[in-house]
Parts: C-alpha cells; sequence; structure tokens
C-alpha cells in the first residue's frame, strides 16, 4: 500500500507512540544490550538485541495487563517507582526531526500520545522538548487496563477527542502499534526509526511505512488545508 491509501481528508487526530517513533531510547537500550553479546560480533549482536527487546514489548504488555487482572497493577507501579528512584530527573533523547513536524502538524490537528510508558516519564519526555503543550491528551499505562496490541489504549484516546477510530492515524515503529490501531479501527502509519522492520510492520497492517517519523512532514502536502 501507499500514502493513498489514507483519505487524509477524513482524518481528525494524529496519535504517537513514544519509544523509538518520538523519542530515539531503542537505540539507547540496543546499544547496551549489544555490549553484552558483543561476542558475537559487532553486527549480529546489534541485531539479536534489537530484535530481543522488541520481543520483550508484547510480553510485557501482557504481564501488565494480568497484574491489573488480578488487581495487582497499582502495586506494580508503586514498586518500580521505588526501585527506580521516583522523582529522578529524566533525560531523553529526540528523534532528529521530530519538532518541526509536531510543530506543523498540531496547528491543524490534535496529536496523543499513546504508549506503555508511565505519565510521569511520557510527561517529563514532552516537558524536555517543549511539546506539552501540542498534546492535549496523553494515553499511557496507567490510562487503560489493556495495553498495546489491545486495542483499548487507541479507542481511549479517540474517545478522549470525541472522535471515532477511523478519523484517526496512529504512529508507531512496532507491530504492537500497528495491530493496536487496526484492531481499533484506526489508520496505521509504520516508522523505521524504532524496532520495527519494513515487512513486519506491512504484514502487521500498515497502511503507510515511513523511513522515520520526521517524515510525516514530507507527506503533509496532501493532507487537506484544515480539518472539517
Amino acid at each position: 500500500m501507499n500514502e493513498n491509501s489514507i483519505p487524509f481528508d477524513q482524518v481528525r487526530a494524529w496519535f504517537f507512540d513514544l519509544d523509538g517513533t518520538l523519542m530515539d531510547t531503542d537505540d539507547q537500550s540496543v546499544a547496551s544490550l549489544s555490549k553484552w553479546l558483543r561476542f558475537l560480533g559487532a553486527t549480529r549482536a546489534q541485531r539479536l538485541a534489537r530484535r530481543l527487546i522488541m520481543f520483550s514489548e508484547t510480553p510485557s504488555n501482557a504481564a501488565l495487563t494480568f497484574l491489573d487482572i488480578l488487581h495487582l497493577d497499582t502495586a506494580a507501579f508503586a514498586l518500580e517507582k521505588r526501585f527506580t528512584h521516583a522523582g529522578r530527573s529524566y533525560n531523553f533523547k529526540i528523534i532528529e526531526g521530530v519538532v518541526p513536524m509536531l510543530t506543523q502538524l498540531s496547528s491543524r490537528y490534535p496529536l496523543v500520545v499513546v504508549s506503555t510508558r508511565g505519565t510521569a516519564a511520557s510527561e517529563a519526555f514532552l516537558a524536555q522538548y517543549s511539546l506539552t503543550s501540542l498534546f492535549p491528551v496523553a494515553v499511557t499505562r496507567e490510562s487503560t487496563r489493556r495495553l498495546k496490541p489491545h486495542p483499548a489504549p487507541v479507542q481511549y484516546a479517540a474517545q478522549a477527542l470525541g472522535l471515532k477510530p477511523e478519523e484517526c492515524v496512529m504512529v508507531g515503529d512496532t507491530t504492537v502499534d500497528i495491530i493496536s490501531a487496526r484492531r481499533a479501527g484506526a489508520w496505521a502509519i509504520g516508522v523505521l526509526c524504532g524496532f520495527g522492520e519494513e515487512k513486519e510492520l506491512w504484514r502487521a497492517g500498515a497502511h503507510l511505512v515511513l523511513p522515520t517519523t520526521a517524515d510525516l512532514l514530507a507527506i503533509q502536502a496532501l493532507f487537506p488545508a484544515a480539518p472539517v
């Protein structure tokens, strides 16, 4: 498929994952794990590290959902905050070109963060790069009972804006993001600046795959002058 598969004249809002989509923590995580696998050789170590971290995302989300079913999610989040030093100062690295893209897009559409990160980290990232005002809604792992790839986070984001999922586009770097969007009935754009690989993003149902999230700036010429 190509960008013409998405009816941009019907789009009313844009949703964004964080890790690997707006921030480059994926590359930092891969680099760290690759050091432990360096006995495999630099190229193989990096490739395996990327796959291991990507594959961990769905089981991690499933584990949090399971804890929620057992009503243990609040305790789990409290423990995490304790062991990761609640109130810590975050220092995130943003993907190049994202700020001007978001600034231009936000002048025409509401933007929403849809992430499995916690609220504190999500808000810290947006604040660090002065993006808070561009995102009227942030859907984090505390927002819904079910996490991506379940459709609940995308559905929640749409409902928060008073929109239907089919009026929204989800942008993410992994199959988890794409599947969540498709299950919710939203449009899905995959980006290759995180963990996902092009073939698997297409297989998951992406309507469009871009090299990086910043490339949305280049295709904005396809969008209508203003949402109705």
